[in-house]
């Protein structure tokens, strides 16, 4: 009855998609994931989504297409060279804004909140995680994905995604879910 098939992708997907295989980027997010991107981005109305590590924007699309016309994206990365492409096929959207800068310090200094987190980097996942959960509203989802086991993970990476995992569900702010799903994808909602 069910299956991970993605039958509608974004607009600018195939351009980014392209774009990125053409410079070897490695590191994209799968079909599953976006399409869960796009639904949870559906599902928060006139809100402001904050996504952590643009990379070439494959998951940026995603979102963009979930978003209403009321809502704003954020999205940061440190790699000028990745964010170029994201630029490129997405940067006419209003939308969205696009930051190329440390994510790390960036998430110090900033005080906004969100209703949605998309973190896809080192920071706001594995570092600098009390901060990015800050900036999260009550009722507002975090979403971390490549809990599982992935073949570009480096060696001794399951400990960092262990303790992450443990440290999530042992704080009282938030409740999470795991979802043995697409590359292993974890659900927090702050309380």
């Amino acid at each position: 009855m069910f299956s991970d098939s993605v039958h509608t992708q974004p607009q600018a997907y195939a351009a980014v998609e392209g774009a990125s295989r053409a410079i070897g980027f490695s590191m994209p997010s799968d079909l599953q994931t976006g399409a869960l991107l796009k639904a949870l981005a559906a599902s928060k109305p006139q809100s402001r989504i904050l996504e952590i590590g643009t990379g070439t924007g494959l998951a940026t699309s995603w979102l963009l297409d979930g978003m209403d016309m009321d809502s704003t994206l954020i999205s940061i990365d440190n790699e000028a060279s990745f964010q170029a492409i994201a630029a490129e096929a997405l940067g006419h959207d209003r939308r969205l804004e696009l930051i190329c800068t440390d994510a790390a310090e960036w998430l110090e200094t900033q005080s906004d909140t969100f209703d949605l987190i998309f973190a896809d980097a080192w920071p706001g996942k594995y570092a600098n995680l009390d901060c990015t959960l800050n900036a999260l509203k009550p009722g507002g989802v975090y979403v971390i994905d490549d809990m599982l086991p992935q073949p570009n993970w480096p060696a001794g990476h399951q400990a960092n995604v262990d303790a992450l995992v443990a440290q999530l569900e042992q704080r009282p702010d938030v409740t999470p879910v795991k979802l043995a799903w697409s590359t292993g994808i974890m659900l927090v909602v702050k309380k």
